[in-house]
């Protein structure tokens, strides 16, 4: 979803290309969203009899009402190129040896494993501040892809008919990159089954996504299956679930390192090569500790391993300072809290992080044992939508879906609170739609009307 653009990375964006969109997100409250096509598309675009979508996953919305917004999010087209260039530039620093060197130094032993594959579903998180995009954070195993890719199928227009659609044929993009993930591990040989692995995963939130993925590779002609750890055992040979050779897991556990005991079986075909695990612990280690932030704002130790001046420019602009935080350091992180955002250096999905100024002196002192990074803080983003019948104000993020360095997707989520967190009334993911700055007087001129 990039696009070319005469802006050059790392300078200001224009005020009328951010302006339009901003106008669009403050004064477009349409809901775009048709629920009869997300019902279709969440059910495959089968249709039963009256009309009606034969909905495989019928209790999804009711009993997820917040996992899907009404609205639709406007992003300038250079703020999303910015971001392509960017997480572009963050790709080229992970493949220098020095990267490597640093970033396994801290990582638990198992990353040291070298796969043949890449990992699939990487999170590229931004803030929209003031002065354009800004990373918060890179995940492995970023949930969501699969339902945003149904989410664009059931857009309607909304305020305007000049801005670009995203592609929504996104589901073969995906089926083609477990392919390839396959050949690099396993060359011409037939992929024939993948397990989608979580722990509990009819209780997880994002099983429906599972679902999804099952009924999508199976439509390709590949096997799948969703299984708890549990349910794998390994002959020393292959992995095996229910009597079945599992090609790939596409894994999708929160425990980075497979250290947990009901892991094992993992643990042990994967540093085997008997089975191809996506995403992976190395692949957490080099791109989604938090502690590798630190890294990427660190100038003076970029420039020395050979990144560009360019490149250092453009990590410079769009990632926020990082730093770990240390015991030694308490009393100076405690003074300048209100500067910034704190988080473990291994979490995920929002879990354990604080925004400086909610902290609390008792959850500021386990903080500073250390285990954490401040990060200095961007308030997100905001974006206008009627919720029963009132207008509201809700934050934003926004995620860029990547693999090998290239965006697949982007999309949004709206919520209120510190973080996000998919319980927010009119919150959830939103499609997200670009801007072009040619043209963009056409918007801005709509304020008025918005």
């Amino acid at each position: 979803m990039t696009t070319s653009t005469s802006h050059v990375p790392g300078a200001p964006l224009p005020a009328d290309c951010r302006d339009a969109a901003a106008v669009l997100n403050r004064g477009c409250v349409c809901r775009s969203v048709d629920h009869e096509k997300l019902s279709q598309a969440l059910a495959g675009g089968v249709v039963g009899e009256g009309g009606q979508a034969k909905d495989s996953l019928g209790e999804l919305l009711a009993t997820r009402p917040h996992l899907f917004s009404d609205t639709r999010v406007y992003v300038a087209e250079a703020h999303l190129q910015f971001m392509a260039d960017l997480i572009g530039v963050i790709e080229q620093v992970v493949g220098i040896d020095a990267w490597n060197e640093r970033v396994l130094d801290y990582a638990p032993e198992i990353a040291r494993h070298s796969p043949a594959a890449a990992g699939v579903f990487l999170g590229y998180d931004f803030h929209l501040g003031a002065d354009g995009p800004r990373l918060i954070e890179i995940n492995t195993n970023a949930g969501g892809g699969l339902l945003n890719a149904k989410l664009l199928r059931a857009q309607n227009a909304c305020c305007t008919p000049m801005l670009a659609m995203p592609d929504p044929a996104l589901e073969d993009v995906f089926v083609s990159m477990f392919r390839e993930e396959w050949r690099l591990a396993r060359g011409e040989a037939q992929l024939r089954c993948i397990a989608i692995v979580d722990a509990a995963p009819a209780g997880q939130f994002l099983a429906p996504e599972f679902e999804l993925f099952r009924q999508l590779f199976e439509s390709r002609g590949i096997l799948a299956l969703v299984v708890a750890p549990g349910d794998l055992s390994f002959d020393g040979e292959r992995v095996l679930s229910g009597g079945r050779v599992v090609d790939l897991v596409y894994n999708r556990l929160t425990d980075f390192s497979l250290a947990e005991t009901q892991h094992e079986v993992l643990r042990a075909s994967y540093h085997a090569d008997a089975v191809v695990l996506t995403p992976h612990p190395q692949a957490h280690a080099r791109y989604a500790d938090k502690r590798n932030l630190e890294a990427l704002t660190d100038e003076a130790w970029l420039k020395e391993i050979g990144v560009s001046a360019a490149h250092r420019q453009l990590l410079m602009t769009g990632i926020p300072r990082t730093e770990r935080v240390e015991p030694e350091q308490a009393a100076r992180f405690w003074a300048s809290r209100k500067q910034w955002f704190f988080k473990p250096a291994a979490g995920y999905g929002s879990k354990g992080t604080y925004r400086g100024d909610k902290l609390t002196r008792r959850v500021f002192a386990e903080i500073s044992r250390g285990g954490y990074v401040a990060q200095a803080l961007v308030p997100p983003s905001e974006r206008r939508l009627l919720v029963d019948g009132v207008e509201q104000d809700l934050k934003l993020d926004l995620r860029n879906y990547v693999y090998q360095g290239k965006v697949q997707l982007v999309s949004a989520r709206l919520y209120q609170g510190q973080t996000t967190n998919f319980r927010t009334p009119g919150g959830g993911f939103a499609a997200v739609f670009s801007v072009s700055c040619q043209g963009d007087e056409k918007v801005c001129n709509e304020r008025e009307r918005l």
